[in-house]
């Protein structure tokens, strides 16, 4: 039998933090790395291809862009490059691959100062919490009010 492993928490980063304590560590953040974008990253909860990530909190270069990004988190999950990966914004927002991580900051970022994203490996279309991941392309059979 192997050894037990540290499995991360499963509840989502939001309800382990109080909102003035995420804002505490945003301001702290910011002051220290002023270029840098903090960014929380969390695994669709329905989700059961994708391996969950060793860690929630990344900061990011403000310079990098989406694509940049995503190849770190796939690297990150040792993910073969047959094997999808999709980053939703505020879990509902697919952004465009060509967008910095400073546009997504100022476009997206949380009340707390932190930027949100969930992965899947199949899109989800904003509809994460009514729906099952559905798979298809982007052009599916509903419109995508986002892209």
């Amino acid at each position: 039998m192997p050894p037990p492993q540290k499995i991360p928490s499963l509840r989502p980063f939001k309800q382990r933090k109080s909102l003035a304590t995420r804002q505490e560590e945003v301001a702290g953040i910011r002051a220290k790395f002023p270029n840098k974008i903090p960014v929380i990253v969390e695994r669709y909860p329905r989700e059961k291809f994708l391996p969950l990530l060793d860690k929630t909190k990344f900061l990011v270069p403000q310079e990098l862009t989406m694509t940049q990004f995503l190849s770190i988190i796939r690297s990150r999950m040792v993910l073969r490059a047959t094997e999808a990966l999709y980053l939703l914004v505020n879990n509902k927002s697919l952004v465009s691959m060509s967008v910095t991580m400073a546009e997504i900051y100022r476009d997206y970022k949380d009340e707390d100062g932190f930027v949100y994203m969930t992965y899947a490996s199949q899109e989800m279309f904003g509809c994460v919490g009514s729906a099952a991941p559905r798979v298809g392309g982007l052009l599916g059979d509903r419109p995508c009010n986002h892209l």
